[in-house]
């Protein structure tokens, strides 16, 4: 086991991020139901909010739960801290947001793994945990 590259960082990112956008449209529904099928202001912060908190509760949940999402299961990849545990609630909601701050920079903190002696990103060193790609054992 060693820490995941990033070509795998991205492929589970893409997996997750079709999921992501599933919820969001599930999240969206009440909110174009309660305006009569209208769409939803852009600057509605209640909106805004709800969709930070399902993107949230969707990573977070699985870190603390599994150590994984569904797209970094199909990756073969899980975050855990040094020791090998998964992340405390505290510890993933500090990766969650310390990775919204590696993709702004164009996305930076996620390159910063190719000059980094540990493989590590921005999240993973602000979070105090890491990405480690699992290999599938043959059977």
């Amino acid at each position: 086991m060693k820490n995941a590259s990033l070509l795998r960082r991205f492929g589970a990112m893409l997996y997750d991020s079709l999921l992501v956008m599933a919820l969001l449209i599930l999240a969206t529904l009440p909110f174009v139901g309660l305006r009569d099928g209208e769409p939803v202001a852009p600057y509605d912060r209640t909106y805004q909010l709800t969709l930070l908190l399902v993107i949230y509760l969707f990573f977070v949940g699985f870190w603390t739960a599994k150590g994984r999402t569904l797209g970094m299961q199909s990756w073969g990849l899980r975050v855990e801290t040094p020791s090998g545990r998964l992340p405390t609630v505290g510890q993933a909601s500090l990766r969650f947001a310390a990775s919204i701050l590696s993709w702004l920079p164009l996305g930076l903190g996620f390159l910063w793994q190719l000059w980094d002696k540990d493989s590590l990103t921005w999240h993973d060193k602000l979070s105090g945990t890491r990405l480690i790609h699992y290999p599938r054992r043959k059977q």
